[in-house]
């Protein structure tokens, strides 16, 4: 028996009789509002307090994100712990984990102290995000998951915005701590996490997960998409913020209010990008997106090459996130040809090769970064032309069968496949 199984046990079809605020989407968009209350904080802080508690330099904050991103490669663990905990409570687990990892991170003001306790943090981050995207494709109606997905990134984003909002209004009107503010951020994330333990009943998903690793050749292209939208992603997620303060000189609450306008414009994007994803389809949204990305690598590149200020590379953070925003196209993607019972285990190994690079790529380029900034975005550049051409190998409709252009429908794949 699974941990959790003792727990109220409903079906989707039952859930729907409950109040609305105790139904499974209702779960899913509280969880998205939590987890970023204690990860946006984190992220808004760390560069400035890395650099005044740790005297980080470039190669510092490569293995910090090296290090950060260990959990996420051994995200295929979570394959072993759903035979033994339900993927619900694993996942509400892994976020009460997040938030008190997070709470205690202003106690480690060194580099040995900030890798463990980053490590644990990452623990609970990444395996709270490997269960929650397995629930959304299994609890989401295949017809409205390009919508519904817009909307949670619209609520994560408008957590994260809420987060940033509070950093900006109190940090320097109220002369807080880093300590302080870690706590507080923390806190609730871990305190949400419980009472949705408590509250929410265990809801069944229509499909029995197969609970073993499943690696299956039709899937080749998801996992291809996976394993390069994880390398591109950490050039951008460790280097664009750590430029900001190293080279421009941001402080934390600039920095922040870069990042709530960032914020402020993917929630009125995220939901009318999710509906454009329905309308054009997965092969044409990351085509769009990828092409995107290329050119504003290109542009980032530029910035050390022509030395422009710190507003054009404001301008570039934002237009890389909006881009980034349509990434649930291969999420959609994969549920379009996706057996049912595979949902839950793909979603594990995916996150395990979206990040093979992440584990080596920052500790890499931090030392690449300290000879020459502009080659670490022009590397990004390329892996996101690469993108684009994974991307044009999608079918306007896929499905079962028709995975990529190279297939003509056919049966759909069996277990042994």
């Amino acid at each position: 028996m699974a941990f959790g199984d003792h727990l109220n046990t409903l079906s989707l079809t039952q859930a729907q009789m409950l109040p609305v605020w105790r139904r499974p989407v209702a779960l899913l968009i509280v969880m998205a509002f939590a987890m970023p209350v204690a990860f946006a904080t984190w992220s808004a802080l760390l560069n400035n307090f890395v650099i005044e508690a740790a005297g980080f330099d470039g190669a510092d904050i490569g293995w910090l994100h090296t290090v950060r991103e260990i959990p996420g490669f051994l995200a295929i663990g979570v394959i072993f712990l759903i035979m033994f905990m339900r993927e619900q409570v694993l996942g509400l687990a892994s976020l009460i984990l997040l938030g008190v990892t997070t709470a205690l991170t202003a106690h480690f003001p060194s580099l040995g102290g900030l890798l463990f306790i980053t490590f644990l943090s990452s623990v609970g981050f990444h395996y709270y995000e490997t269960v929650n995207q397995s629930l959304q494709l299994q609890w989401i109606d295949k017809k409205n998951a390009p919508q519904t997905l817009g909307w949670l990134l619209s609520v994560g984003s408008g957590a994260t915005l809420l987060a940033y909002l509070l950093i900006v209004l109190t940090w320097r009107a109220y002369d807080l701590s880093y300590d302080l503010v870690y706590w507080l951020a923390g806190g609730v994330t871990a305190v949400i996490g419980l009472l949705c333990l408590i509250f929410y009943p265990q809801f069944e998903s229509p499909d029995p997960q197969t609970k073993k690793m499943v690696l299956r050749k039709c899937y080749w292209l998801y996992y291809a998409l996976q394993f390069m939208s994880g390398a591109r992603r950490q050039i951008f997620v460790v280097f664009a913020g750590f430029m900001m303060v190293e080279r421009y000189g941001y402080e934390v609450h600039q920095i922040t209010v870069l990042f709530m306008v960032t914020l402020l414009i993917s929630m009125v994007a995220a939901p009318l990008l999710g509906r454009a994803v329905a309308f054009f389809g997965e092969r044409v949204a990351l085509i769009f997106e990828y092409a995107g990305l290329t050119l504003i690598f290109v542009l980032y590149a530029g910035l050390y090459h022509f030395d422009r200020g710190p507003w054009m590379a404001a301008a570039l953070y934002v237009l890389n996130h909006i881009f980034f925003s349509l990434a649930l196209a291969i999420k959609t993607y994969f549920q379009k040809i996706a057996l049912p019972g595979d949902i839950a285990p793909t979603v594990a190994v995916a996150f395990t090769i979206n990040h093979i690079a992440a584990v080596f790529l920052p500790a890499a380029l931090g030392y690449l970064w300290l000879g020459s900034p502009m080659a670490v975005f022009i590397l990004a550049a390329c892996m996101a032309m690469v993108s684009l051409l994974l991307a044009m190998l999608i079918p306007h409709r896929p499905e079962p069968g028709f995975e990529t252009v190279f297939q003509g429908a056919s049966p759909r794949p069996t277990a042994a496949e």
